[in-house]
């Protein structure tokens, strides 16, 4: 999936924007064997909470037991603008 950025420039009101942005964290990219000089993932395919929001647990991995920080972020951006002529 590509990412892409939009720059909209404003010069009276009769434009309207709106945006959203969905994050996703996906595999787990934390090298378990570099201590000993190697490479070697544990195939976590995607970040799954071990507890509820707002707690600890919240950022750590239930499938892995990792940091949500290993996993890779994906963050998906909408911007919608609309355009009214001006009376």
């Amino acid at each position: 999936m590509k990412k892409r950025q939009a720059v909209i420039k404003q010069r009276k009101s009769s434009y309207t924007t709106s945006s959203s942005s969905n994050v996703r964290y996906v595999e787990c990219q934390k090298n378990h064997a570099a201590n000993i000089g190697g490479y070697a993932v544990d195939g976590c395919r995607e970040f799954m909470a071990s507890g509820g929001e707002g707690t600890d647990d919240a950022l750590t991995c239930a499938a892995c037991c990792c940091h949500r920080n290993f996993h890779r972020k994906e963050v998906e951006t909408e911007v919608v603008c609309e355009y009214s002529p001006p009376s």
